[in-house]
């Protein structure tokens, strides 16, 4: 694991103590990140994210907050620290 990814594992714990930063809206959730709001999708074990970190490297701060958030609500696996 590189320094990027331990960097947003710690962001993503900070945002997951935080739970006014959390927007739900249906099926998606929208994310106050510390620059500018995100859409975050969760579709049957799948995360999204209209972040460009996420898009580059398929997890970002704002999917991690939620995994940490919904821990144990969702199908799938736990988060490493």
């Amino acid at each position: 694991m590189d320094y990027g990814m331990i960097g947003k594992i710690e962001k993503g714990k900070r945002y997951a103590q935080e739970p006014e930063r959390f927007h739900f809206q249906t099926i998606q959730v929208v994310v106050d990140g510390d620059n500018n709001p995100h859409m975050v999708t969760y579709n049957r074990g799948e995360w999204g994210c209209d972040c460009h970190f996420f898009q580059t490297r398929g997890r970002c701060g704002h999917t991690i907050a939620l995994e940490y958030l919904l821990q144990g609500m969702l199908d799938q696996q736990p988060v490493s620290s």
